[in-house]
């Protein structure tokens, strides 16, 4: 697989949140900036780290015009417990046939403890407020990912 390319309009898609509510990345253009980041699984060490991370900035993320949207293949119910024991203040969408992940190139190949399969990669993708493509990160940090975002969107979109 590979990443949509930069520059372009990224992927579309609709997925359901964790109340089950249809969100479509269409229904940001020309109103936000959009931050999809990807992480493989909820309630797991990295992505409570990441998720408490953009929940503590999404002040800032506001103040930049910007929205954020967690993907991963959890089911909605799992997506809801992760939000309500984290107190996360933005939507997270169950990919759970991966389709959207593998349209943005972040399904492949993970190697953990000396065993292959295939999974989510923790990868983020910056949309601008015009639905194109404008940066992807696919070394996340999940300690700094919010501020890594932050910075770029702020050097780059304002």
């Amino acid at each position: 697989m590979s990443f949509p390319k930069i520059g372009n309009l990224a992927p579309a898609f609709t997925l359901k949140n964790q109340d089950g509510e249809k969100v479509s990345l269409k229904d940001f253009r020309g109103e936000k900036n959009v931050v999809l980041y990807f992480y493989p699984k909820a309630l797991t060490p990295g992505c409570t780290t990441q998720a408490c991370g953009i929940r503590d900035s999404i002040d800032s993320f506001a103040e930049h015009d910007t929205v954020v949207l967690g993907v991963s293949p959890d089911p909605e119910g799992k997506l809801q417990k992760f939000i309500e024991k984290h107190e996360l203040n933005f939507d997270l969408l169950a990919d759970e046939d991966h389709k959207v992940a593998d349209k943005y190139g972040c399904w492949g190949l993970k190697k953990f403890m000396g065993r292959e399969y295939m999974g989510l990669l923790r990868t983020t993708f910056i949309i601008d407020k015009g639905g194109r493509l404008r940066h992807i990160i696919d070394k996340v940090k999940t300690k700094t990912h919010h501020d890594d975002v932050l910075n770029w969107i702020s050097e780059n979109l304002d």
